[in-house]
């Protein structure tokens, strides 16, 4: 009789392991499965946590683009060859900028999983490590710049718009070691979740670029009528301003004492400045390469003429305002999963993902819709001319169009970012920007005479393309990571 009553108690043993096995494969089912999780909405508690710390960095991301914006505002008032001159500089000067930004972003998730495991000593040790890491950067982005400028000549640009690119240039070029400080001590305020300090910075730092811009472009209160080159030394006045804001912050509030014994005690390491040039390299080249299908696609437009590169500039400036406002947002998606791979919850790290691609997805194409209503008064903000209007006018359907895979190739860059997965983003960029962008915007643009228009519809294209693939080594990273726990 007992030994049918304990037959009878294993099988039920049996029974019970199989069903405890059989819903830890349903569990794990719902992360590798794409079809279910690409659309499987978060907590309100994940998009609430999201939207609370991306609006901060979204509110300071447009704030750089004010930096832009106010340069080509005030500038395209000032004088249409000026504004020639600045699209140029701009759109060459930016790859350099996303290039030091990108490199910084190796921080986030280094000082995300830290904070997320309650390091704090170690952290101030990683800030350390990131600025001899990020102004060493700088000296070499330093040396490229100047053998640019130098040779600025040879880019087949309007001959005429020499003289006005090169000061321009010059002053931008000396503000990058103040822009590369300024980044390091951004990347540590948001990862350990404080995105508004550095977003009131921002504010501050636009509010002087702005003032500065009125003054020394036309000579107010007394002092000279410097035009483009007013215009870059007030945007370098205002990148030393909010790095030394910064540093003031960091050094002298009690909120972050914890964090300057870890920075005052500790060492400059090699293996930390390693490590955090090896996240950060793969960031800054996949961010350059993005840039690059922008930034080298005005060599293309160069060669279309003035009004081509004039309207080139407007349409920049619209898109880097949706791309610092998606991007912020996405940007929030690397702090939330840097803090929960810290401590390895990856349900938290997929559920993280892809809330953040709803938000993106929801913002851009919400912001989609007075851009299209718009698309006729957009470039009268910039320039009076009708030329550069009509253009414009046309070429902001490519850009509405690319608004989906930007989206899906912004979140999942970052979640990337944010599970330290940052080498397969090189060759996913690579093959995007470099093998089907620049080569389709030259095909449809110049080769088969579609101009400016042309050049921008390959833009759609090869963000799609990004979009893809980041969600598949993402969703492949995050299976091996669940396989392995």
């Amino acid at each position: 009789m007992k030994r049918k009553d304990n037959e009878k108690v294993m099988g039920e043993l049996r029974a019970l392991r199989g069903l405890r096995e059989l819903g830890t494969r349903f569990s794990d089912s719902l992360i590798h499965r794409p079809h279910r999780a690409f659309g499987s909405p978060g907590t309100p508690s994940d998009y609430s946590a999201l939207v609370s710390l991306g609006v901060p960095i979204v509110v300071g991301q447009i704030g750089n683009v004010v930096l832009g914006f106010a340069d080509t505002l005030m500038v395209g008032h000032y004088g249409m060859e000026e504004l020639a001159a600045a699209s140029f500089v701009n759109t060459m000067f930016t790859l350099v900028v996303i290039f030091a930004t990108g490199f910084s972003y190796g921080l986030t998730p280094v000082v995300g999983s830290m904070f997320g495991r309650g390091e704090t000593g170690r952290i101030g040790t990683a800030v350390k490590d990131s600025l001899v890491a990020n102004l060493l950067l700088s000296l070499a982005l330093v040396g490229v710049t100047v053998l640019f400028c130098l040779n600025i000549h040879r880019f087949g640009q309007p001959v005429e718009l020499l003289p006005l690119m090169r000061p321009y240039l010059w002053v931008n070029i000396a503000s990058l070691p103040f822009l590369c400080c300024f980044n390091t001590f951004k990347q540590f305020f948001d990862g350990i979740t404080d995105t508004r300090t550095p977003m009131f910075i921002i504010i501050g730092g636009n509010l002087l670029n702005i003032f500065g811009n009125w003054v020394l472009i036309y000579g107010q209160f007394g002092a000279p009528e410097l035009g483009l080159f007013g215009a870059g030394l007030s945007t370098a006045l205002s990148r030393v301003v909010m790095a030394v804001a910064c540093v003031l912050v960091f050094f002298m509030h009690r909120r972050y004492a914890c964090y300057r014994r870890g920075f005052a005690s500790g060492h400059v390491s090699r293996a930390g400045v390693g490590r955090l040039s090896g996240l950060g390299f793969p960031v800054a080249l996949q961010l350059g390469m993005e840039t690059a299908a922008f930034s080298l696609s005005a060599i293309f437009v160069g060669w279309l003429g003035t009004t081509a590169l004039a309207a080139h500039q407007v349409m920049l400036t619209v898109s880097q305002l949706l791309y610092m406002i998606n991007s912020g947002m996405a940007a929030a998606v690397a702090v939330r999963v840097s803090y929960f791979a810290g401590q390895r919850n990856y349900a938290a790290v997929r559920r993280t993902a892809y809330s953040g691609l709803h938000l993106v997805l929801l913002i851009a194409c919400v912001l989609s819709v007075p851009i299209f209503f718009l698309r006729n008064t957009l470039s009268w903000w910039f320039t009076d001319s009708a030329e550069v209007s009509l253009l414009v006018s046309v070429t902001v359907f490519p850009l509405i169009a690319y608004q989906i895979g930007d989206a899906v190739q912004y979140t999942f860059a970052n979640a990337l970012r944010g599970i330290e997965c940052v080498k397969p983003m090189i060759w996913i960029a690579f093959f995007a920007y470099f093998v089907v962008s620049l080569p389709l915007g030259w095909l449809l643009g110049i080769r088969l005479g579609y101009g400016l228009v042309g050049i921008w519809s390959a833009f759609p294209v090869c963000l799609s393309v990004a979009g893809v693939l980041y969600y598949a080594c993402f969703r492949r990273r995050l299976r091996s990571e669940l396989a392995g726990r």
